[in-house]
Parts: structure tokens; sequence; C-alpha cells
């Protein structure tokens, strides 16, 4: 499992679509996002940079927590 910081997360909204692009990303992958910590734990990946470039396509970039 790989935590990521998501500094633009800030909504349920932007949970929802961050979940989404992970798993439309890599369908093996899981994501659990924490809002306020705007942290986001991705398990199961096959690619994480597949995964990393998709939310930052998305406009949640992400760095390693």
């Amino acid at each position: 499992m790989s935590t990521y910081k998501v500094e633009d997360m800030s909504c349920g909204h932007c949970v929802a679509t961050i979940e989404e692009t992970v798993k439309t990303a890599d369908p093996a992958a899981d994501a659990a996002c924490d809002l306020p910590s705007k942290t986001v734990a991705i398990s199961g990946a096959r690619n994480e940079a597949l995964i990393l470039q998709a939310l930052r396509d998305a406009g949640y970039p992400a760095v390693q927590a």
C-alpha cells in the first residue's frame, strides 16, 4: 500500500472523483481517501505511475506522503 498527499482534495465530491479515477486507471487497485489529512491510500495497484498520471489529468496531483 502507498499513501499519497492530495492537496487539492477538499470535499466529498473530490473524494468520489479520486476514488473513481483510481479504479478507472487500474481496476485492480483500491483507493481509500482520508479527507481531513488530504491523503489517499492505494492498494493492489499494478501500475501506480499510471494511476498518478490519471490523478494529475483529473486535476488532483498526488505526491508521496
